[in-house]
This record gives C-alpha cells, sequence and structure tokens, in this order.
C-alpha cells in the first residue's frame, strides 16, 4: 500500500479460497480477531437504565456455544490507556472520568454539568475501567488490520458513537470508534464508516466533519428522536463538504426496503470514495421489537448489511452499538459473528449460560413484527437520488500526502505474560483456528468451562433407550462443533462397574466376575454408562449393577449365591455406596450432562 496516494491492490496467498458445494461463487477465507474481556458484563450503568453491558456476554456464551471460536482468533485487549483515548477527547474530561465515582460525584457536581454527566449517562461504579475495556477493544482491533494480523476485526463491547470531544451523550461516554478510525488512518489514506444504529451517529460525524480523509454514512431514523441531527443536507464543511452521507428513515423499515437502499449506496459509495479500510457500527436497535427502536428488521436482514460488506473485500472493524431488548441482541451480534467466519449458525439453541432468556422458542432468530412501513418508495427513492447528486459534488478520492508513521500501538499479544507453569498457554489457545478439514478436536473441559463452553443436556444427546426388559444404544446425532462429547473429570472418580466386578470376582467368584466383565468389554453392557449417575443403583441396602445377559437387571456378581462373598460383599457394600454417592452427587450438581463412554 501507498501511504501518500492510491491502495495498490496485491494478490494475498494467505487468503485461501472457499468453494461450497451447490454455489457458483467463491468467497476468499477471512482471517477473524475477535476481542472480549470477561469483565465488561460486570458493569451497571443504573437501575432500569435501558443500556446493559451484561448483553456482550450473552452474546459471547453463545459464540462459544456455538463452536464460532474454533474459527476465529481470540483476544483479550489490552485496555485503553488515558493517553490513548486524549488522542480524541480532551485531557480535562478523561481526566474528570478516570477520577469521579458514586461515592465523590458530590464534589464534581460542577463538572458533571460540565461534561453531560448524570442523566442519560450516569456516573457508576468502574466507569473509567468500562470505557477503558471498550475502547481498547476498538483500537487495537484496528492495529490488528493495520499490521495485517487479520481481515475482520469484531468487538461487540465497542461502537459508542455518541460520545464528543468533551462531553458523554446517549449513554456514551468515550468515543471508541473516533479513536479506532484515527488508528486506521496511521495506515490507510481513506476510512469509510458505516453506522446502522437507529441512532445517527452524531458523534462520529462531528469529529470527522471537516476532513475528507473519513467519509461517514449513516442509516438512521431521523424526526423527533435523539440525537435530532443527520438531515439529508447534512454534508459536512470546509475540506469535508460532501464527505458526510446521511439517510434519513421512517417508522417501520423493513428486510427488503433496508436492503434496497443499503446495498446501492454503499456499493456506490465505495467505488466513488476507494477506501482502504471499513469501520461498521451495528447497533442492533435498529432490530424489530427493541425497547427503544421504531425499525421492523429481522435479524438476518441486519446480518445481510454485515455479509455485503464483507464482500467487498476490504480490512473491516465490527463494532456494537446500541440495542436494549438484550436477548435480541445477543442474537443478532452471535449470527453476525457466523457471517464474519463464513459459518451459518442457528436456528436451534445450543445450552448455554443464559439459556432461559431465550424462552420460548429457545431460537436463533428475531422475526419481523406487522408493523407499518412508512418509508415509501418515492421517499426512498427521492433520498437516494439526492446522496448520490452529493456523492457526485465531491472530489471523489482524495489523495494524502506521505509522512513518517508514528509508532505502532502496543498489543495485548505479549508471551511475556504468559504463565511459564503451562507448556501451551492460553494466548495460544485462543489463537488457534481450528482447519475446516480437521473433524475431530480434542477439548479441554476445564479450559471450556472457564471460557463460557457448557455441556449439551440430554435433550442433545441419544439417551439409552430401555424396553421389554432389554437394553440397547440408541443412535446418536451427529457432532456439532461447541458440544463438548468427554466424559467430566469428576466422573473419574467413580469405579466403573468392571472394577467393581474384577475386585469382586478377585475374592471367590472369579468365574462370574470374568463372565460379566468380558461382556463390558465387548460392549454389550456400555449403555450402562449413559450417565455417571446410573452406574451404581442402591436397592434393599445392596449395591446393584445393570447387566444385559438375561435381559433384565442382575445383581453384581459380588452379591451372587456364593455363600462365601456374600457375607464379605454386603460388609463391604455401604461403605462404597456412600462413597460413591458422593462422589456423583458432585457430578450430578454441575451443569453437565455424561454422555457414553466407548
Amino acid at each position: 500500500m501507498a501511504r501518500g496516494g492510491e491502495l495498490e491492490v496485491a494478490t494475498r496467498p494467505d487468503l485461501e479460497t472457499l468453494q461450497v458445494p451447490g454455489q457458483q461463487t467463491a468467497e476468499p477465507k477471512k482471517r477473524v480477531a475477535y476481542f472480549y474481556d470477561q469483565n465488561i458484563g460486570n458493569y451497571h450503568y443504573a437501575p432500569g437504565h435501558p443500556m446493559k453491558p451484561h448483553r456482550i456476554r450473552m452474546c459471547h456464551s453463545l459464540v462459544m456455544n456455538y463452536g464460532l471460536y474454533n474459527k476465529m482468533e481470540i483476544y483479550r485487549a489490552r485496555p485503553g490507556s488515558k493517553k490513548e483515548m486524549t488522542a480524541f477527547h480532551t485531557d480535562e474530561y478523561i481526566d474528570f472520568l478516570s477520577r469521579v465515582s458514586p461515592d465523590n460525584m458530590d464534589a464534581y457536581a460542577k463538572e458533571q454539568m460540565k461534561f453531560n454527566v448524570g442523566d442519560d449517562c450516569p456516573i457508576f461504579e468502574g466507569l473509567f475501567e468500562y470505557c477503558q475495556l471498550s475502547a481498547g477493544g476498538s483500537m487495537e482491533g484496528a492495529a490488528r488490520l493495520n499490521n495485517g494480523s487479520c481481515d475482520i476485526a469484531v468487538n461487540w463491547a465497542g461502537g459508542l458513537h455518541h460520545a464528543k470531544k468533551t462531553e458523554a451523550s446517549g449513554f456514551c461516554y468515550v468515543n471508541d470508534i473516533v479513536l479506532a478510525i484515527l488508528e486506521l488512518l496511521r495506515y490507510h489514506p481513506r476510512v469509510l464508516y458505516i453506522d446502522i444504529d437507529i441512532h445517527h451517529g452524531d458523534g462520529v460525524e462531528e469529529a470527522f466533519y471537516t476532513t475528507d480523509r473519513v467519509m461517514t454514512v449513516s442509516f438512521h431514523k431521523h424526526g423527533e428522536y435523539f440525537p435530532g441531527t443527520g438531515e439529508v443536507r447534512d454534508v459536512g464543511a470546509g475540506p469535508g463538504k460532501y464527505y458526510a452521507v446521511n439517510f434519513p428513515l421512517r417508522d417501520g423499515i423493513d428486510d427488503v426496503t433496508y436492503k434496497s437502499i443499503f446495498e446501492p449506496v454503499i456499493q456506490h459509495v465505495v467505488d466513488w470514495y476507494k477506501p482502504g479500510a471499513i469501520v461498521l457500527q451495528c447497533g442492533a436497535d435498529s432490530l424489530s421489537g427493541d425497547k427503544l427502536g421504531c425499525f421492523n428488521l429481522s435479524m438476518k436482514g441486519h446480518a445481510n448489511c454485515v455479509a455485503f460488506v464483507k464482500k467487498l473485500n476490504l480490512p473491516m472493524l465490527i463494532l456494537g452499538g446500541g440495542g436494549y431488548t438484550m436477548r435480541n441482541v445477543a442474537r443478532a451480534w452471535c449470527y453476525e459473528t457466523g457471517v464474519a467466519v463464513g459459518q451459518e449458525v442457528g436456528p436451534d439453541m445450543p445450552f448455554n449460560d443464559y439459556y432461559e432468556y431465550f424462552g420460548p422458542d429457545y431460537k436463533l432468530d428475531v422475526k419481523p413484527s406487522n408493523m407499518d412501513n412508512a418509508n415509501t418508495v418515492e421517499y426512498l427513492e427521492k433520498i437516494k437520488q439526492q446522496v448520490f447528486e452529493n456523492l457526485a459534488r465531491s472530489k471523489g478520492a482524495p489523495s494524502v500526502q506521505m509522512q513518517p508513521v508514528p509508532r505502532d500501538l502496543d498489543l495485548s499479544d505479549d508471551e511475556d505474560l504468559d504463565d511459564p507453569e503451562k507448556r501451551v498457554p492460553q494466548r495460544l489457545w485462543d489463537k488457534r483456528v481450528v482447519p475446516d478439514n480437521e473433524f475431530e478436536e480434542s477439548e479441554d473441559e476445564e479450559t471450556n468451562g472457564i471460557n463460557g463452553v457448557r455441556y449439551a443436556k440430554s435433550v442433545r444427546h441419544s439417551r439409552v433407550s430401555k424396553s421389554d426388559g432389554a437394553t440397547g444404544q440408541a443412535g446418536r446425532p451427529p457432532r456439532a462443533r461447541g458440544i463438548v462429547d468427554v466424559l467430566p473429570a469428576a466422573a473419574t472418580k467413580l469405579k466403573s462397574p468392571l472394577d467393581n466386578i474384577q475386585s469382586s470376582g478377585s475374592s471367590g467368584n472369579s468365574n462370574g466376575a470374568q463372565q460379566n466383565g468380558g461382556d463390558l468389554a465387548n460392549g454389550s453392557n456400555s449403555s450402562v454408562l449413559a450417565n455417571a449417575t446410573a452406574v451404581t443403583v442402591e436397592k434393599d441396602g445392596d449395591v446393584v449393577m445393570g447387566s444385559e445377559s438375561n435381559g433384565s437387571a442382575a445383581p453384581d456378581a459380588s452379591t451372587s449365591s456364593n455363600p462365601a462373598t456374600s457375607g464379605a460383599a454386603e460388609q463391604e457394600a455401604p461403605a462404597s455406596t456412600a462413597a460413591e454417592s458422593t462422589a456423583t452427587s458432585d457430578v450430578a450438581g454441575r451443569d453437565t450432562e455424561m454422555t457414553e463412554v466407548p
């Protein structure tokens, strides 16, 4: 790439070509970097406040349990520093955010008025740390796009597009989008910003209103609606005149009409402006049924914008934004993460930490309602033609003078922070992308549990069915990624039926034990291990083992008719049962479901 002029289009040998059976067109495989910090869901604006950072944790739980983490590199970004934030915001404003807290907010009453903090943007515990996490992920995503380590960067904690240079606005304190664009401008002569949030992206437009190096395109509700800006005639000023594009919309726009304006406008802008990178703000308050929204987009209609921009084959930073119906926000952003990595997800919902939130249908889908669409074809065509006329008045793709590039942003991928006690650090596991030709992967239950992967319950795995006194192993469904099909570590403390039979057989009934043990080894009784709680059954004070030899449950060989061993077995049974029941209850208390052991 030539930093002082047009972009040099080069062939990327690292981009593989995927050909899906039945498809005529091939799509280049994208390298995706996904940024998430587990602490982001701990922050709470205020009781009754519509903005809930917990939605990001819900989205991440779906991403993990759908197995999308296998298709991308996962990073925990370094929190943004005060110095980095002052690349756009004033020192005084950032210093105020870093000092104020619910405990001392009364001492900053004057500053709260000055910086517009208090109502829509309340002061809550950990406010500045929350801003650091949001800004850090967006800035590091831009930095990784600059150095070519990824093609798409995703940070759902970002997209806070209302924050101004010296004040908070619209639930936003630090404008991570502006900071990310400033990072992209260090390497790219032009950057395109696209905003599909229902609210106008006024903070980003205002920041670049007088420059031609950033073109802002916003599709939003206009009229008596926050923030009240974004008319079609707002086109920029000075050198940036006609480099701000606004498409005001009315209530109830649906998938078909939204697609009819979004795709031609963005395609025309890209052909005319020739950006080097794209920042896409995916505010989910434009979905149907949002608490603060009035559009009628479905989940797939919203995700079509991501799919279309992805096809432009430019470095892309995907950010979150608004969205106040938490379950729908998590659904949409998870689905759009799948679009970014090239994997279709849904509609069935996998078991996850927040499974109950998605009732009663438990589907990965947001359906449109029957609300009226106030956007007529004539109105949309009129606005679209005016947008095209404004673009024709601009100079097209402006050139940029060559100049030294400042030092690159410090990234979070620091091997000095790795745990020296671990042979393969977590950093390398998070960066691993599972190849498409790998159908079985080795799963680490403890690591997956920490990362939020939950084991499927009985509805996700076949259970052993018994009919007419006979046992049999039902056919198991195809194994899906993200469904960990292993025996949990706690279950290894239980004694298997084979161990019990062999130990009892050594005390005097070796023939019966060997017979039953041989049946278990041959797999005829393997269905007993369908779940760990069925390993032993206490009946009348005796431990009874499942058996298939006679088509019904039979007692253990240790409790057979041999008088020499039956008494000793009866004495040992209570202690063994107590120990095993303790371990069994420990396993049953977990939110995992055991699967069969071959």
